[in-house]
């Protein structure tokens, strides 16, 4: 009889599941499910060989369905949107990455192993409990019907008077409500996909000659920085917000001093938590990219990149630096970079911290070495994008600044990652997680804006921005998904071009500056500087 009862709990369980850890709770799981109510009705119905057919079939669905509701609770909780089955099962790759440079390849290779153990179990376990209940059913059919009608009667009732324990209700269909999602999430990525090819054929500056693209800003060193995890959350949050609003009020101050000027904003990203790509994308397409298949359409397509704008001119070399590409980046072609310095050729000898494979402040270095204080042998200007990652989860250890001489090949962060906090002992705790991850954002911002004040020159502009907000975790579960955009220059020309976009003088927004979507900024960013549209419909 115990084991009948775990068997009877186990199901329940997986067919009230919520797909939020927001919606975790007792209230959760004290619910009568319809799907049982009619389940029980059929099995009662069938002869012996099918039902035990059906049985086992429908323990293995609602695993399936246990696994998706589980993903999307971890898709919520870091990414802030429930998992695609058409599109994400790429990501788990990624996040297995991620969990190797956090804690290591054995503790990844266990903790896939269990994963795999666990969805193997779980399938069989339901399986073997629907089976058994139905046996159960089958021994019992008078006690088992009038139990079935009653349930029935009960649920009818529960759902018709809208009754509910500690503000959740009673009658539930959890499971049947979430087949329904599905299938219209898996219709609407197949249409968002087809739509989407033909709006990223429409380009408003894609047939606009190179003659005729940012014109204002032929002759200047146009840096466009993209700080990893910095939202708005690292802006206001009564938490991280003292440190890293400290920084950008005292780093604003340090650029004013060697002649800097600084406007800032808020964006609304694509992505949040992750997919750091999506953030990218969006900002230098004007395409909204909130999913991989997008993200997809847009690389192979020739829709005009911000990056590319600078090289169509044809009086810009464009180089990368990303030292988070560990792999080929086919991406280097629809961004129009003429090189790109990744993870292995930045001549780093340090320690990894984390994910991120070097601390910013030595990319920046090396940025300087290798790029930015060799002028084009062409004579042309030069547009650099950089891709910082220090800020990157799960923020332990942090690098620290050292000065820039001795920088040397990034031996000197041995130490200093040696004395910093485990991934292990900040991803578990969420109060540590914020502290931390408010000083990754104040160590990206000082070695930044270090850089610049001690290589910038009367013609650099550089634009910086955050990709996406933190996790949820971090971030909170009801965050917005804005991230600040600052635009930095000596030259007073250049940040007058966007006098009338209302941005706050500095490089810390105000609460109310405008906010507009990511993808609003190329065509602003084209249009302040001069870009004359020739649109492209296909």
């Amino acid at each position: 009889m115990g084991v009948s009862v775990l068997a009877a709990a186990l199901v329940v369980a997986a067919l009230v599941l919520p797909n939020s850890v927001v919606g975790l709770g007792p209230a959760k799981f004290t619910r009568i499910p319809a799907e049982a109510v009619i389940g029980a009705a059929l099995m009662l119905a069938l002869p012996r060989r099918p039902r035990i057919v059906l049985a086992a079939v429908s323990g293995v669905a609602l695993a399936g369905m246990t696994v998706l509701n589980l993903l999307d609770m971890g898709f919520n909780q870091y990414l802030g949107r429930p998992f695609n089955p058409v599109l994400d099962w790429s990501l788990l790759g990624d996040a297995q990455s991620y969990l190797e440079d956090s804690l290591g390849r054995t503790a990844t290779l266990a903790a896939t192993a269990g994963v795999v153990a666990l969805v193997l179990l779980l399938a069989v376990l339901l399986a073997l409990s629907m089976v058994r209940l139905s046996n159960l059913l089958a021994r019992h059919t008078g006690t088992a019907t009038r139990g079935t009608l009653i349930a029935g009667v009960v649920w009818i009732t529960c759902s018709s008077l809208g009754l509910q324990v500690a503000g959740v209700p009673i009658a539930a269909d959890r499971t049947a409500t979430s087949l329904k999602v599905e299938a219209r999430r898996f219709s609407d990525t197949l249409k968002d996909e087809a739509e989407f090819e033909k709006v990223a054929k429409v380009d408003r500056f894609g047939n606009t000659p190179g003659s005729q693209l940012v014109p204002d800003l032929r002759g200047k060193d146009m840096i466009f920085t993209f700080i990893e995890s910095y939202g708005r959350s690292a802006v206001e949050d009564p938490i991280m917000a003292p440190g890293v609003d400290a920084t950008l009020d005292s780093r604003t101050k340090a650029l004013a001093k060697a002649g800097f000027h600084a406007k800032s904003g808020w964006l609304t990203s694509a992505t949040y938590g992750g997919s750091s790509w999506l953030g990218h994308s969006t900002t230098m397409s004007g395409l909204w990219i909130s999913n991989q298949q997008r993200y997809r359409t847009v690389m192979a397509s020739d829709h005009l990149s911000l990056t590319d704008a600078f090289k169509r001119t044809g009086d810009f070399d464009t180089v990368g630096v990303m030292p988070g590409v560990q792999k080929g980046w086919p991406e280097q072609q629809w961004y129009g970079l003429d090189k790109v310095y990744n993870a292995f050729q930045l001549g780093y000898r340090g320690p990894k911290f984390s994910w991120s494979t070097m601390p910013d402040q030595y990319a920046l270095q090396q940025y300087q070495e290798r790029v930015h204080s060799k002028r084009p042998a062409d004579g042309k200007s030069r547009m650099s994008l950089l891709i910082l990652t220090s800020s990157h989860q799960p923020w332990a250890p942090i690098p620290k600044m050292v000065g820039w001489d001795q920088l040397g090949d990034g031996s000197i962060f041995k130490g200093i990652e040696a004395a910093g906090n485990k991934p292990a002992d900040v991803i578990a705790d969420t109060t540590k997680s914020r502290q931390e991850y408010g000083k990754a954002i104040q160590y990206s911002v000082t070695a930044l804006t270090q850089w610049l004040t001690r290589y910038g020159t009367k013609d650099t502009v550089l634009v910086f921005l955050g990709d996406h907000q933190p996790i949820a975790r971090v971030s909170g579960n009801h965050a917005s998904r804005d991230v600040p955009v600052a635009i930095v220059a000596k030259d007073p020309k250049v940040l007058d071009k966007v006098s009338g976009w209302g941005w706050t003088d500095g490089l810390r927004p105000a609460h109310d500056a405008p906010v507009w979507k990511m993808s609003a900024f190329r065509d602003r960013f084209l249009t302040a500087y001069g870009s004359t549209p020739h649109p492209k419909t296909r």
